[in-house]
This record gives structure tokens, C-alpha cells and sequence, in this order.
């Protein structure tokens, strides 16, 4: 039977791709990552992003909460664009306090992340999939920073959900990214906070985030060294079974990518820091066979990086969300 679906012809090309950037045991591991690294700045544009050349560092308010205080935090990462954040600095701690990066994901606000309902129904997807990041991260004893996302909340959603659509499509047409927009965001973020706020621990910073979240948290730990521990959630699997093989935001989009990696690939970038994979097994849009073989890959180069206890894979019962009580006692073991 002749087919006329284009998407039926990309799914069954998908299928078949080797990723020509994945590391195959010869030559040094370390080499691999350098080349690698490199490789996958290129298909972000990053090589297109330089940091503003002042960053217009402003703290907006300064809020005293029961078990923390609350700053509200703009800086200024490429010259015309701000980052919109909030850093959250547990009281009665001595010395320095590690910090976790948070990151929603496809949603109306990272005011979900700070737990703090804005719109109808936001209380509900806090309430239903453990979205509350910040609050979480604090109850754990570090400081939290929650990061509004490009195209998220305040920075180009609305009250309805997210704006990717236009701003994603229009980075393509001179070589850019959403993706990695997000990525250099996140970047000068561990560049400033720690610099203008000394209780953080730049020597101990990890990254977390649900769905476009947790997306936004592999690719960050992949280029980001700095980031010791990432936590991505509902974001680990294969492009074939992923996003290659149903609707998904644009903002999920690297032109050519998958000719080099596949998300298990990227893992390799990450080892051998701590990498905690957290996925559920109802979840139909990042779907469990997709995320095992993803996990299978990751394991191979951890193994390579001679960390083979350095990735770690946790699956809840449930769909498309996070799970807090699965997943704190791992990253305890794995950060502390």
C-alpha cells in the first residue's frame, strides 16, 4: 500500500537513525565528550547567545517567609532579554547552602513551582503531580531558584499556558534555539547567583524540572558542568518514541539532532555527575519502552565514565508528573 503520510515516513526514518555522535568505546571518553559538547552547542546556537555586557543584576523585592526568605531576582542574560527568578534561602542554616535549580515545565507560571496558585486550576496541578519545586526544595534544606522559563508565565505565556509556538520558530530562522535559550539562561543564572548571594555553594548545584522542565534540565546538566546533579522528570526518552512520534511543543525542537544523538546520548555529557531519572509508568507522551532504552544508553556511558552507580532511574505508578516521595531519598544519597 502506498503511503501518503510525511509523518508516517519521518516515524519509520526515526526508527532506523544511528546517531552518528554516539560514543563507541574507541579512543578516550573524555575526548568524546569535548567533541561532543561542542557538537551539541552548535545545534543548540549557543554559539549564537553572548552574555549582555552588563548583566543589570536587580533584586525586585525581599520577602520574610516562615522558613525562608524570598527574593525576587531579575538579571539581564543576552543583551535586550531579562530573566525573571526567585531565590529562596532556607533560614537557620551555618555556612554555605547548596542550591537546587527548578524549572517547570509546560504550564501557565513558575509561580507553580513556588507553589503560590495564580490562575484557575492552578491549584490542582500543584496539587495533583508534586509541582510545588521550590517548596519541596527548601523543606530539603537547600536554597531553591526558580527560574521562569523563556515563553513560560511572565516571560511570553499567558494566563492560558505557554507562548512557545512563534518565539521557537522564529530563533530557527537565524540559527537559534528555545531549547538553548534556556540552556544559556540557566548558565549565566550559576554565573550570577552565587557571585551576588555568597551563602549559595557554587561547588554544589543541581538542576530539576518536570516535562519541559526536565527537558530544559538534561540539556542544561549536558553542556553545564557546574551542574553537579540534574533531576529531569518526564523528559528521558528516545526522539523515536518521544518527540519524534506525536504532537509536542515546538519549543521541544533541535533542527538535526537527532542525526547525532538521541536523548540517551546526551547522558554522556552529564557522567560521570549524579543523574536521577525520573519517569511514570502511565505516562503516554514520554512512554516506559522509550525511557528504558534511553536509560540502557545512559547506563552504557556511565559505565564508560567509570561511575556506573552515577545514574539512577526511579518510575511512579502514575502519568505525566513528579514524584516527590520517590525521588528526594535518592537525591539525598546521590547529592549529599
Amino acid at each position: 500500500m502506498m503511503n501518503h503520510d510525511p509523518q508516517k515516513l519521518h516515524h519509520e526514518m526515526l526508527k532506523v537513525l544511528s546517531p552518528q555522535m554516539r560514543y563507541t568505546g574507541e579512543g578516550s571518553f573524555a575526548d568524546w565528550q569535548k567533541k561532543a559538547r561542542a557538537r551539541l552547542a552548535s545545534l543548540l546556537g549557543l554559539d549564537k547567545l553572548a552574555p549582555a555586557e552588563s548583566d543589570c543584576f536587580t533584586i525586585e523585592s525581599e520577602t520574610d517567609c516562615d522558613t525562608f526568605t524570598d527574593y525576587r531576582i531579575t538579571f539581564q542574560s543576552e543583551e535586550g532579554y531579562y530573566v525573571l527568578c526567585n531565590l529562596w534561602v532556607p533560614k537557620g542554616k551555618a555556612g554555605k547552602i547548596p542550591m537546587v535549580i527548578c524549572l517547570q515545565g509546560h504550564s501557565k507560571g513558575y509561580h507553580i513551582s513556588l507553589g503560590r496558585p495564580k490562575f484557575p486550576g492552578d491549584e490542582n496541578t500543584i496539587a495533583g503531580g508534586d509541582r510545588d519545586f521550590a517548596v519541596q526544595i527548601v523543606k530539603e534544606g537547600y536554597c531553591a531558584l526558580a527560574i521562569e522559563q523563556r515563553c513560560f508565565g511572565e516571560c511570553g505565556g499567558t494566563e492560558k499556558g505557554p507562548g512557545c509556538n512563534v518565539p521557537s520558530l522564529s530563533a530557527l530562522l537565524f540559527g537559534r534555539t528555545t531549547i538553548g535559550e534556556r540552556v544559556f539562561d540557566i548558565q549565566r543564572a550559576i554565573d550570577l547567583i552565587p557571585k551576588h548571594f555568597p551563602v549559595v555553594d557554587a561547588d554544589k548545584i543541581a538542576c530539576m524540572g518536570n516535562s519541559g522542565g526536565g527537558t530544559a534540565t538534561l540539556y542544561a546538566a549536558a553542556m553545564e558542568e557546574r551542574i553537579k546533579l540534574a533531576m529531569p522528570s518526564c523528559a528521558l526518552c528516545t526522539y523515536k518514541d518521544s518527540i519524534g512520534a506525536m504532537l509536542h511543543c515546538t519549543c521541544n525542537f533541535v533542527p538535526n539532532i537527532a542525526l547525532d544523538f538521541d536523548m540517551g546520548d546526551l547522558c554522556g555529557l552529564i557522567a560521570p555527575r549524579s543523574l536521577i531519572a525520573v519517569s511514570g509508568a502511565q505516562d503516554n507522551i514520554f512512554p516506559h519502552h522509550g525511557v528504558a532504552e534511553s536509560i540502557e544508553v545512559a547506563g552504557t556511558y556511565y559505565r564508560a565514565a567509570k561511575n556506573p552507580d552515577g545514574c539512577a532511574w526511579i518510575e511512579g505508578p502514575e502519568g505525566h508528573r513528579f514524584y516527590a516521595d520517590l525521588s528526594w531519598p535518592v537525591f539525598h544519597k546521590m547529592f549529599d
